[in-house]
């Protein structure tokens, strides 16, 4: 809050007296006018400087990375971690009716914290994850430092009756512990792809936003809200103070960390005990209005309507994190930080220097119901403009809206500026005659302190309105310079897609003068941006949002990156590589669509995209007839194959595998094939026995053919593109399986079919995916199509249940060892033959198959639980062959 003690509320009709502006009156040995005045003239100078910082930051753009991030965090991580600092302080010593800390401790805290802020910005602007990480662990110790303080103020206090709002304070200092440790993993890249990025960072906005911000607020408005109303405290306000600390901050203990860990229900179950605490408190302070007369009717407007903005800000981030996935809730909750900003933050400091200046600033009751007067000027139509301002900006209304709210926020703080700073020359001017000794001893520390408070809240009004105005991102394209020795001789346009924590394709190669352009597309729920080292960058780009950026002739190497914060060390970089005109690939003109996975593959603890869904395993029985007849188009087609990572594939039916076929041995299969491609395609089935010639002829686009074939042996069997070069068209999808019962083939209580393969991402048929092709290093292993989706969507059986898991062998370089952990194969049935059956002694523990081959084993689950599957080649199962059966009882 501002530069007042904070004690007792006094009873109705005490005018205007707060709850600690008789502090140096009842205490003068722990308020020694030259001592506080020092002490908080420093703080405040901190403090202004920076809110200049975050305004400069904003005006300046670059060559800072993020503006917006950088403003928001000298605002709040600077500005406002320093005022909460000196005021926790200042009021638990009031209110616990504690000594005075020392000055030189204090001093050390605070300084260490302002070096830590200022390393982790200077960590964050140099990308160096060392400096972040140091300047983190300093604030921590910081933070744990106040906490220890507090604590000890309230072990050895006189135990007054607020004692339990001073705990607000401890809790609030505990949650910017937790906030700089988040923060600090955000900054350094210690996150697990873009799922594990998002519950950091949610983590990390709720512990600074609700906890450091919003605890102590509401812990102070159990004091203030009646100090303004001027009527007593109700009886039950401790007791409802100690119920509020315990929902707000138990719940927000429950929600951050099941944020960090990823787990969103918790998480909401946490939040809804926080809204649950603010609810609460709220109703106590309806409660205390009823019968009263304001002492300041504007501060209780304020007041009030800052608690109603929070309390509609926690609801809508509670509906936000309850409704969706945490990567696609970032979106919300972003949407909701202006309101948290203005329309709470802001306007709380509004309304208690509406009411605390004319009390700290003022001389006798009339000079102070004169500085009243002056400062509350309009204020009914500056509340009105405030609110209706925050409420155009937080509706996902059309752009004239959002301007013209951000033009009424703007206008409302500037009239409280102009407002604020009469204020302050009129009392200036009324500043009492040297030779009042006694007045003179007190009141220049309270105005001095007043002063600072006053600059500091009405420089950050300003930091406030510009925020709210600024589009976060840097749109200065400049002009690359042309080779030496001339114009670039071709032109190249590469599409970049930003997704998933990663940056596709995460090279490209081009030959020295070539003009690069680069087609920036962000496919994810976050916000992104790229920037080109010397070069051009994005500004942050919403979900869908595309940006060209002219990159120029590129003469030397050179990387680009996200430069959101921690989003670099994450891994969303990209090289550009200069290479010799006959290796690189010619682009001219030319546009790459597909995405390149980075050296680690793809991030398989990352979050799959909203609305994705496995590919159903469960294998239906063969249809009754003996004629099975079904077309087969062939479709290229954009296909999620790993969490957050889009390939275009080239499929049967659009679907990779494409679509499983099963019959009965003599079953006739009669296949329509339709080309939709935009190559020429063919098929091979390996159930028929015929001359290749005519069915699997390779037909061109927009042909047709009918491959029919009787299958004359049981098995479990491929099916694939014939086409050359035929290891392409398998590696990028054009493959599936046919199943054919053997005779007699025993029911079973589940079926599931497996096809395993390999999974290329890049450029469909570019040089670099090719090689990758010939050399047998895929990024990426599969069942049935995608990365670790059995991971995510388990397949289900239940205890004492008989499954039968067929599996193929699509390679097209790798067979599979298939193996499920905790059971035994009791029927092992490889290429054609039984190897293993029930009645045997023996058990299996793999399925083995090379490529092209395939078989089933079936087993019964002994008992609930989890059992994973992999292939058990350690390599393929940790890069995506891997999955589970969630058995139930």
């Amino acid at each position: 809050m501002t530069g007042v003690g904070a004690g007792r509320a006094r009873p109705a009709g005490s005018g205007d007296a707060t709850a600690g502006a008789d502090g140096p009156a009842r205490y003068p040995n722990r308020f020694r006018a030259s001592g506080v005045r020092a002490r908080h003239l420093r703080a405040h100078v901190l403090i202004v400087a920076w809110l200049a910082a975050a305004l400069l930051a904003v005006a300046v753009r670059e060559p800072l990375p993020v503006a917006r991030w950088t403003a928001v965090h000298m605002f709040l991580l600077g500005a406002a971690t320093t005022a909460v600092l000196v005021w926790s302080e200042h009021f638990a010593v009031a209110m616990l009716h504690a000594g005075m800390p020392r000055a030189r401790w204090s001093a050390a805290r605070l300084g260490a914290a302002n070096l830590a802020v200022a390393g982790l910005l200077a960590g964050v602007w140099a990308a160096s994850p060392t400096l972040t990480a140091v300047s983190a662990t300093l604030l921590v110790a910081a933070a744990v430092a106040h906490l220890v303080m507090l604590v000890r103020l309230g072990r050895g206090a006189l135990r007054g009756r607020l004692k339990p709002i001073a705990s607000y304070y401890q809790a609030a200092t505990a949650a910017l512990i937790a906030g700089a440790v988040l923060g600090g993993l955000l900054a350094t890249g210690g996150v697990g792809g873009p799922g594990g990025y998002a519950g950091l960072r949610l983590a990390h906005i709720h512990a600074t936003l609700l906890g450091w911000i919003g605890l102590p607020v509401l812990g102070t408005l159990f004091m203030l809200w009646p100090t303004v109303l001027g009527v007593p405290m109700k009886d039950r306000t401790v007791k409802v103070a100690r119920w509020v600390l315990r929902l707000t901050g138990g719940g927000l203990l429950v929600a951050v960390a099941a944020l960090a860990l990823g787990r969103r229900w918790p998480a909401a179950a946490g939040l809804a005990l926080y809204a649950g605490g603010a609810v609460l408190t709220a109703a106590l302070l309806v409660r205390t209005v009823r019968g009263s007369r304001p002492v300041s009717a504007a501060a209780a407007w304020m007041l009030a309507a800052a608690t109603c903005w929070l309390l509609t800000a926690v609801a809508a981030d509670l509906a936000w994190l309850a409704a969706r996935p945490l990567v696609a809730a970032q979106s919300g909750i972003d949407a909701l930080l202006p309101v948290l900003l203005t329309g709470f933050t802001a306007q709380i400091l509004i309304g208690a220097l509406t009411y605390l200046l004319p009390v700290v600033l003022g001389g006798d009751p009339k000079d102070r119901a004169a500085v009243r007067a002056l400062l509350e000027r309009g204020w009914p139509v500056r509340l009105a403009a405030l609110n209706a301002g925050v409420v155009l900006t937080a509706l996902p209304l059309p752009g004239p809206a959002a301007t013209v709210g951000m033009l009424l926020v703007a206008l409302s703080g500037a009239a409280f500026l102009a407002l604020a700073a009469a204020v302050l020359v009129r009392c200036g001017r009324a500043l009492p005659p040297e030779g009042e000794v006694d007045r003179a001893a007190r009141r220049p520390a309270v105005r001095g302190t007043a002063a600072g408070a006053a600059l500091a809240a009405l420089t950050a009004l300003a930091v406030l309105t510009v925020l709210m105005t600024d589009d976060g991102g840097d749109t200065r394209e400049p002009a690359a310079a042309s080779p030496a020795g001339g114009a670039a001789t071709a032109t190249r346009t590469v599409d970049v897609t930003l997704a998933g924590m990663r940056v596709r394709p995460a090279r490209i190669e081009v030959a020295a003068g070539t003009a690069l352009r680069l087609e920036v597309t962000n496919e994810d729920a976050q916000r992104h941006d790229l920037r080109v080292e010397d070069g051009p960058a994005t500004p942050v780009l919403a979900e869908g949002d595309t940006h060209v950026l002219d990159v120029g002739p590129v003469t030397a190497s050179r990387e680009a990156w996200c430069t959101l914060p921690g989003h670099r060390a994450a891994g969303m970089t990209m090289d550009i590589v200069v290479g010799d005109r006959d290796t690189a690939e010619d682009g001219g003109g030319q546009q790459e669509h597909a995405p390149v996975a980075g050296a680690a593959g793809p991030d398989l603890a990352a979050e799959f995209s909203p609305g994705w869904a496995s590919r159903p395993a469960a294998l239906p029985p063969a249809g009754p007839g003996r004629v099975h007849r079904v077309t087969l188009r062939t479709v290229e087609k954009d296909i999620e194959v790993a969490p957050g990572v889009r390939q275009r594939m080239w499929t049967f039916g659009g679907t990779v595998p494409g679509p499983t076929l099963r019959g009965r041995v003599g079953d006739t299969f009669e296949i329509t094939l339709v080309n939709d491609g935009s190559i020429g395609h063919s098929v091979d089935f390996h159930a028929g026995a015929l001359a290749p010639d005519k069915p699997m002829r390779t037909i061109e686009p927009g042909q047709s053919l009918v491959y029919r074939f009787t299958a004359e042996r049981a098995g479990a069997w491929l099916y694939h593109c014939g086409t050359a070069p035929m290891l392409q068209h398998i590696a990028n999808g054009m493959y599936g399986a046919v199943v054919i019962d053997p005779p007699g083939l025993p029911e079973v209580d589940r079926e599931y079919l497996l096809v395993a393969s390999q999974l290329y991402l890049g450029a469909v048929g570019g040089e670099e995916q090719v090689a990758r092709m010939r050399a047998n290093t895929p990024d990426a292993w599969a069942f049935n199509g995608v990365a670790g989706q059995y991971a995510r969507e388990p397949l289900t059986a239940r205890a004492g249940e008989r499954v039968r898991f067929w599996v193929v062998a699509a390679g097209p370089g790798d067979g599979v060892a298939f193996h499920v952990v905790g059971t035994v194969f009791d029927t092992v049935y490889q290429e054609g033959a039984h190897r293993l059956r029930p009645e045997d002694p023996g058990g299996a523990q793999v399925l083995g198959l090379s490529t092209a081959q395939g078989g089933f084993v079936e087993t019964v689950f002994p008992e609930a639980g989890r059992y994973p599957f992999v292939d058990h080649d350690m390599r393929r199962a940790e890069a995506g062959a891997h999955g589970a059966v969630e058995v139930s009882e």
